[in-house]
């Protein structure tokens, strides 16, 4: 649970009235060891909560505080974690369905259902299942089961419960408003997932999604992220410790344009790679300005990963926290990181580098298992912050690894064929950029079409005396991506001649700083910075890339313009100048 949504449980439970055996260590088997709760529950007029967490409860001793809670239409909060430590398999469906059965009598309005910390796995959840689909909870918002050890199965039992839930309280005009759902711990694996995917996308009224630490791979995680989309209201997703890939963060990416309250994201030790954090930085550009809360750390990114998201964090004013450590800065990295973030508005909200994997992951091949790289980070990171008391009743083991294929972003060979830029074009006419031998007379045309560098003599044969705006009056023919493309490469063109040619380092200062505004104008700044800084060699990715350009004399162009006073603003000054220095150094 967020930080917000606790504190906010807490208080609420100041304010009602319940009752509360909170952690009493006590062992209830029969009726007369469970006597004081169905006193206090007889003797009460108005009890809002149940609150057992800490105790161990039998099926007899259950069936007695059922009969207690048939007396409470008023009730709202079964508060009910660690509850069956030590019970037996076939003790717990039975103890849950005396629960739920008295609150179903009772004709209850549940609003809060915990049973978190609980070894219920598939066999649990039959004790639910006539529970969750019932007019008790169709008043359900918040839904807790973290550390249940579900599995697959019981993943899939708990979407199909919740889909019935919402078909029975929509038929009976009370439509279900589940806003709260946590079930971290679990083994969920793709297949429930997917199955959680299904309801997800049908209930479409969440607002945190806690799904940590279920041995999820990029398939589940992609299904989730479409379904993550129809809950525009999300505030929190915490999916800390699951198996992304970049293809896994790529889709994971595409959710943040549809969920613009967003104030808390937990993506560390999902094993993302840098090529993930450029799809993360490119999403979170120009989107969720309310963001407070930000983690991306143990993701094998590399310092260029960590300046990228460092950039896209400048429009964020709310951010209290971000925590990029366990990654793969090195302590030249995490010094320019650190310098990058003293530029932003709250500089306070990086958090301390305490570890840093560098050294280990130069070691590794780029082939390696990702079940090594899991292990390490599961000895270094998340299982460290569990205390031992929540995790006494542990249902879960740590995830296995199997090897996943990752799909590098935004490489390319061909200067105009990018995953970075979108997929889908759009001409003003049926031009093509497939012009592939090098023209003997170089028209502005041929030379801003051209998919390779251009010589010295065909820059001088465009005759046109003012180049920059013949140049442009050809890539202001194309729309949209076809246009930025042709912005960035017809730039390239003319810097990679700029250490031979004046009037070619002229123009490539003048497009650098067309490039640039043209992304203010349609917010793309960190889009454009990142495909600009791979194309010049000064980001890496996970794949080799090699540009044919003449990247020495790209840089020097670049270097030139930046200096000019009325280039780009401040944002994309200084991150350039970072990159820049860094390839000095």
């Amino acid at each position: 649970m967020s930080t917000f949504n606790f504190l906010k449980m807490a208080s609420q439970l100041d304010e009602e009235q319940g009752v509360s055996f909170q952690d009493k260590a006590l062992t209830w088997d029969t009726a007369e060891q469970v006597q004081d709760v169905v006193d206090a529950l007889k003797n009460q007029k108005v009890v809002h909560y149940l609150q057992l967490d800490g105790n161990t409860l039998g099926v007899e001793a259950a069936m007695a505080i059922g009969e207690g809670l048939k007396l409470h239409p008023e009730f709202r909060k079964a508060l009910w974690k660690n509850l069956f430590t030590r019970r037996l398999k076939s003790e717990i469906p039975l103890a849950l369905n005396h629960l739920g059965s008295g609150l179903i009598e009772a004709k209850a309005h549940l609003t809060v259902l915990d049973l978190s910390d609980n070894a219920l796995g598939p066999n649990g959840m039959k004790g639910l299942e006539t529970f969750l689909r019932s007019p008790v909870c169709y008043s359900l918002q918040e839904l807790h089961l973290h550390n249940c050890g579900l599995g697959p199965e019981g993943g899939s039992m708990l979407s199909s419960a919740l889909l019935d839930l919402h078909a029975n309280a929509k038929k009976a005009g009370t439509p279900l408003q589940l806003r709260v759902f946590v079930a971290g711990r679990n083994r969920l694996e793709n297949v429930g997932a997917a199955a959680l995917a299904k309801a997800f996308k049908v209930l479409q009224t969440l607002e945190e999604i806690v799904l940590m630490q279920n041995s999820i791979y990029h398939d589940g995680v992609s299904v989730l992220a479409e379904s993550f989309k129809a809950n525009t209201h999300l505030r929190v997703i915490n999916m800390n410790d699951n198996t992304f890939a970049v293809k896994g963060a790529a889709k994971m990416a595409e959710v943040f344009e549809h969920t613009p309250l967003l104030r808390e994201i937990n993506f560390g030790d999902c094993l993302m790679k840098t090529d993930g954090a450029y799809h993360f930085a490119e999403a979170l550009e120009g989107n969720n300005g309310n963001l407070e809360v930000v983690d991306l750390s143990f993701n094998d990114i590399n310092s260029d990963g960590g300046l990228v998201i460092i950039t896209a964090m400048q429009s964020k004013p709310k951010l209290t926290y971000l925590n990029l450590d366990g990654n793969c800065f090195g302590h030249e990295g995490c010094a320019q990181i650190i310098e990058l973030m003293a530029k932003n508005g709250n500089p306070s909200a990086l958090q301390t580098f305490e570890e840093d994997n560098s050294e280990e992951e130069e070691d590794q091949n780029d082939d390696e298992d990702e079940e090594d790289d899991d292990e390490d980070d599961d000895d270094d990171g998340e299982e460290d912050e569990y205390d031992e008391h929540e995790h006494a009743n542990d249902t879960t083991e740590e995830a296995d690894e199997d090897d996943v294929a990752e799909e590098t972003a935004y490489v390319t060979t061909n200067a105009f064929t990018t995953k970075f830029l979108n997929d889908s074009v759009t001409f003003k006419d049926n031009s093509t950029f497939a012009i592939t031998e090098k023209p003997v007379s170089c028209s502005p045309e041929q030379f801003c079409l051209s998919q390779t560098p251009c010589t010295l003599q065909q820059f001088n044969a465009v005759e046109e005396e003012n180049k920059l705006q013949a140049f442009k009056n050809i890539i202001n023919q194309f729309t949209e991506d076809n246009h930025l493309l042709l912005l960035v490469f017809t730039a390239l063109k003319c810097s990679h001649l700029s250490k031979t040619s004046k009037p070619a380092l002229d123009l490539a200062v003048s497009l650098y700083k067309s490039t640039f505004e043209y992304a203010l104008q349609t917010k793309q700044e960190n889009r454009v910075l990142n495909y600009i800084l791979l194309q010049l060699g000064l980001l890496r990715s996970e794949e080799s890339f090699k540009s044919e350009y003449d990247l020495k004399s790209c840089r020097y162009a670049l270097r030139e313009a930046i200096i000019k006073p009325d280039f780009a603003n401040d944002n994309i000054k200084n991150t350039l100048k970072v990159f820049l220095e860094q390839m000095d150094a």
